[in-house]
C-alpha cells in the first residue's frame, strides 16, 4: 500500500499527542509502513544553513519525500501549532525550489484536554500546509478531546467508540493515499 510518515508536534516523552499517534499507528493495516519522523534534533530554521543542510534536516526531508503521505499529530499551544512542528514544515520547504511538500498528501489529527480538541491549531496548520503546496485530507477532521485513560497501558485505545472513530480515519487515510497517488501518476 505505501509508507506513512508520522510527525508528532510535541517533544515531550509523555505527550498525549505521542500517545494518540502511537495508538493511531497501531490501527494501520499491515500493508501500510509507518515511518516515525524525529524532530528533537532538528535545529531552528536558519537561512544561513541552507547552503549545507544539517544532517537532521536532510533526514527530515528524505523521510517526507519518501513517504506516500504524512500524518501530522498536533497539540494546540495558545490556539496555534507548536513551534517544533512549524519549524519542521519550514525546513522541509527550504531552500527555495526544493520543498518536499508540493503535492504531498497530509492528514491531521490532534488531541487536547479542551472541549474543542485542536481545532484552532489544525486550522492554522491547514493554512501553513496550503502555503507550501501540501494536499491536505479535507474530511474527516479529527479534533480529539483527550481524557485520562483514553490510551491504555498497552498503547491502544481503551474506549471502543474512540477506537472505531480513529480506525475509520486511518482507513480513510489509506484509501486517500491510493486516490492521490493514482491522480499523480496520471499526470
Amino acid at each position: 500500500m505505501g509508507k506513512l510518515a508520522i510527525i508528532v508536534g510535541s517533544l515531550r516523552r509523555d505527550s498525549i499527542n505521542r500517545k494518540l499517534a502511537e495508538a493511531t499507528a497501531a490501527l494501520a493495516s499491515k500493508d501500510l509502513t509507518i515511518d516515525w519522523v524525529k524532530l528533537d534534533d532538528v535545529p531552528m530554521y536558519n537561512g544561513d544553513l541552507e547552503a549545507d543542510l544539517p544532517a537532521p534536516v536532510k533526514r527530515l526531508k528524505d523521510q517526507i519525500q519518501n513517504a506516500n503521505a504524512v500524518l501530522l499529530v498536533t497539540p494546540e499551544y495558545n490556539r496555534s501549532i507548536p513551534p517544533v512542528l512549524k519549524n519542521a514544515i519550514d525546513w522541509a520547504s527550504r531552500p527555495y525550489g526544493t520543498s518536499v511538500w508540493g503535492g504531498k498528501p497530509v492528514a491531521i489529527i490532534g488531541a487536547t484536554p479542551g472541549a474543542i480538541g485542536t481545532a484552532a491549531a489544525q486550522q492554522h496548520l491547514r493554512n501553513v500546509l496550503a502555503a507550501v503546496g501540501a494536499v491536505t485530507l479535507p474530511q474527516p477532521e479529527m479534533f480529539i478531546t483527550y481524557k485520562d485513560g483514553m490510551v491504555d497501558d498497552k498503547g491502544g485505545f481503551s474506549d471502543p467508540k474512540t477506537k472505531e472513530f480513529v480506525l475509520k480515519f486511518v482507513q480513510r487515510i489509506s484509501t486517500w493515499i491510493g486516490q492521490v497517488n493514482i491522480k499523480a501518476e496520471a499526470k
